[in-house]
């Protein structure tokens, strides 16, 4: 049986860096400024959170959500 869980990543401008979090994984908070490096974190992480709370699936299904705000002005 798969389990999905959904996983979000922010972009913090200030700091630089994507912040991966999740509701459906307890404890998941990871930071890369490499999107690409974080997701590996989480694909690494996540099994291990979801032992930790005594979960154990066979199957793993992320689905990735991202958010990032940026502010443009229009040249005059």
């Amino acid at each position: 049986m798969t389990s999905d869980y959904r996983i979000m990543f922010t972009w913090d401008n200030e700091a630089g860096v994507w912040i991966a979090t999740s509701e459906d994984v307890y404890g998941l908070i990871l930071e890369h400024d490499s999107l690409d490096t974080l997701v590996e974190r989480v694909r690494k992480a996540v099994p291990e959170l979801l032992e930790l709370e005594g979960i154990m699936d066979n199957e793993v299904s992320l689905n990735y959500g991202m958010f990032r705000k940026e502010r443009l002005t229009a040249n005059g």
